[in-house]
């Protein structure tokens, strides 16, 4: 993989994902590192450390202790939350730019949640004591810390409204608009979306089973909604699913 240089620092690729009503916040908090001069962004990657992930990895265990943050310079990560049962339920997808590892930033307490790569990643890895140091000598970084756990706070309250208002299946369908919003592609009258989510972990995003989540998708194929294939999800008719 290659590793991002201090000058490439635009996020083209595909943005952060998880419940909200707010389309236009879903990537805020990509540039940790945007916002910072060069000079800053040198000092940042000096008291850093490069890692990789291969798919699938965990990057964070809920419950272990806390050592720092990862910031996501290629590839996403998946936070999720495991109940005692067992059961997982998905936080967010978050990509290229954002960082992982918070709420806790300088190497305090436990994570609350956990982390694993969705692809492989390349991620520049910061301890607490590194961070809290670069927020002590750096007010450009104590500024981007905290507007990045600003736009955290915001995507978890955004999550907690739609799972305490919205039905499981109105999620589902606002998962979809998100989708088609943030990664789809016009093709004549239809809005074309790459297939990167199984439909276990779209389960996982929205609170249900995988068989609910099958079901649900052939019920709005019936309908003439969307359609679904090996690699793409066609949408045929979004002001239903906006509806």
């Amino acid at each position: 993989m290659t590793i991002m240089t201090d000058s490439d620092l635009h996020f083209d690729g595909p943005g952060a994902i998880y419940l909200s009503e707010y389309f236009l916040e879903l990537n805020e908090g990509a540039g940790f590192l945007a916002a910072l001069s060069d000079e800053d962004r040198k000092t940042v990657r000096k008291h850093g450390k490069r890692c990789t992930f291969s798919k699938g990895e965990s990057i964070f265990h809920q419950g272990a202790a806390h050592t720092g943050v990862w910031i996501i310079e290629e590839g996403r990560v998946r936070t999720f939350y495991t109940g005692p049962s067992g059961r997982e339920i998905t936080l967010a997808y978050w990509s290229q730019g954002h960082f992982v590892g918070g709420p806790e930033v300088f190497g305090k307490g436990r994570h609350v949640w956990s982390g694993d790569a969705l692809e492989d990643c390349q991620m520049l890895f910061l301890s607490g004591s590194s961070l809290r140091t670069l927020v002590q000598q750096v007010p450009e970084v104590a500024l981007a810390v905290i507007e990045g756990l600003v736009a955290k706070g915001k995507s978890y309250s955004a999550l907690i409204q739609m799972l305490g208002t919205r039905t499981v299946s109105e999620r589902l369908r606002q998962l979809l608009v998100i989708l088609a919003d943030a990664h789809g592609r016009e093709e004549g009258d239809t809005i074309v979306i790459d297939r990167s989510l199984t439909y276990e972990q779209i389960a996982a995003m929205v609170g249900a089973t995988r068989q609910w989540v099958t079901q649900s998708l052939d019920k709005l194929k019936s309908a003439g909604v969307l359609e679904i294939t090996r690699t793409e999800i066609v949408i045929r008719n979004l002001e239903s699913l906006e509806e």
